[in-house]
């Protein structure tokens, strides 16, 4: 399969352009190490040309009628549904993963603009009882203003569409400051909502420097809400830049999430659930399970079964047919990966399988399994990013929510068991803001998405995901 790859600009009110300074960011594809293509780099002049139209954007926006903003955001959808197959492929040579996965986030994408689109017709206000006859009491729901969104690599459109649904669906106008290693397939999507009729200004896009953008955009008085998804020292720094200066702010950061796997599970079913769930996306997912705790007597059939599974994945380039698991993101993924092996092993782990690179070209790894991991090896701390699984042994149910619970993350985890007594103290003691358990049951669009702790605050999925992009005034008037 081949396609060529196409160069990706700005879009600022409107109109697609390059970057005022003429300088472009080359893109990469992870499986050849070959540049591919090329996108704009906005300047501080761009920022403001962006910041300009976000405002303008918002008075047209906020005074379109709650039904022809769903109408068109359904468009939107419906426009993304269409365009599936020739969007995926791009995804793919950008940013490595197989057609099939880059294919079905981008229908999961379209799910969620519909879903946001529904929640926009009902975000009420109430009346208050009042205790003085004649005075009426009431909360209107109101758009809290132009929003600027930062999206990462390893979902270009799922991360960025849950964002940009959410602000259009409560009446805000937004700034998407989307991945330069994977910028084509986000702009497909604003190329959807553009398509579809959303108004000049009301969703603009950049690229460029990380730190000049988000610098210069968050403490900006134009801009009322802040997203950021990404690593928790990234998080931590934005969400300090937005408290100096009152903005709200949706995190949602990085994970090291637990499996729990009691000796009374569907070991079977486990092993088949929780292994793909483990090479989605090559591991670079925030939800990818990583520290895989087992009971006693399911240990061994369990991490037999598991590393079987691990070891026939079909490794290689995503556009090809049948492969099941592609490159990292960037050599520099590769490094650390191999760093938090080496590592392990020294402090003790066993190396069930994989745990280098493949080849010389493209940034192929192995499917890993370590075994028997003790605490002091790095990661045990440090989330992998990668197809890396770490199984170690627990005794009681006691020893394996405490371990579950050490780490200063708390966005998802797993479990599997068949007792009734067991599922209830799970889900309301493993601290973490997303528990499934017995089937893989995290990021419907229905369903809240979020963590607490280091893995940030706030959900961006679920009936609760608008409310960040909304205020709430409070209006009383009595007669004259």
């Amino acid at each position: 399969m081949t396609a060529s790859y196409p160069d990706t600009q700005l879009f600022i009110d409107g109109q697609w352009r390059p970057g005022s300074g003429g300088r472009t960011i080359p893109v990469i594809d992870p499986a050849t190490s070959e540049r591919i293509g090329h996108v704009a780099r906005a300047e501080i002049a761009d920022l403001d040309a962006a910041l300009a139209a976000a405002a303008r954007g918002l008075t047209v926006w906020a005074a379109t009628g709650v039904m022809d903003r769903y109408r068109i955001m359904r468009r939107a959808a419906d426009l993304l549904r269409e365009r599936a197959a020739t969007i995926a492929v791009t995804m793919t040579q950008e940013q490595g993963k197989p057609v099939a996965e880059s294919q079905g986030e981008i229908m999961a994408g379209a799910d969620i603009i519909d879903w946001f689109a529904e929640e926009g017709r009902r975000s009420y206000g109430q009346i208050i009882p009042a205790r003085v006859p004649g005075v009426t009491q009431m909360t209107l729901k109101l758009p809290v203003g132009p929003v600027a969104a930062f999206t990462p690599w390893n979902f270009p459109i799922n991360q960025a569409v849950r964002k940009v649904s959410a602000a259009l669906a409560a009446g805000c106008s937004i700034i998407v400051k989307a991945p330069e290693e994977t910028p084509a397939a986000p702009a497909e999507l604003i190329r959807a909502f553009a398509d579809a009729g959303v108004p000049a200004g009301v969703v603009n896009l950049v690229y460029g420097s990380p730190a000049e953008i988000s610098e210069y955009l968050i403490p900006h008085p134009v801009i009322r809400k802040i997203s950021f998804t990404g690593s928790t020292p990234v998080g931590k720094h934005l969400a300090g830049l937005a408290g100096l200066h009152m903005k709200r702010v949706t995190m949602e950061l990085g994970g090291h999430a637990p499996v729990i796997v009691c000796d009374d599970a569907d070991l079977e079913k486990a092993v088949r659930l929780i292994a793909g769930s483990k090479l989605r996306n090559a591991g670079q997912v925030c939800v990818s399970p990583t520290r895989f705790l087992v009971q006693e007597a399911a240990y061994t059939p369990f991490l037999t079964g598991f590393t079987a599974a691990m070891q026939a994945a079909r490794v290689g380039n995503g556009l090809e047919a049948g492969v099941t698991i592609g490159p990292l993101a960037n050599d520099r993924r590769v490094i650390a990966l191999e760093a938090l092996v080496a590592d392990a092993v020294e402090q003790g782990a066993k190396l069930v399988t994989g745990g280098k690179r493949i080849g010389n070209v493209g940034n192929f790894f192995e499917p890993t399994v370590l075994a028997e991991v003790p605490l002091a090896a790095r990661i045990m701390h440090e989330e992998p990013f990668g197809p890396i699984a770490i199984v170690n042994r627990f005794g009681s149910l006691d020893d394996a929510i405490a371990e579950a619970n050490r780490l200063p993350f708390g966005l998802a985890s797993y479990a599997f068991t068949t007792s009734a007594q067991t599922i209830q103290r799970l889900g309301q003691e493993i601290d973490a803001g997303m528990t499934t358990i017995n089937h893989l049951g995290l990021a419907l669009p229905e369903v809240p998405f979020g963590g607490v702790r280091d893995s940030g605050y706030g959900t961006e999925g679920g009936s609760e995901a608008i409310e960040a992009y909304l205020t709430t005034k409070f209006v009383t008037h009595m007669p004259v």
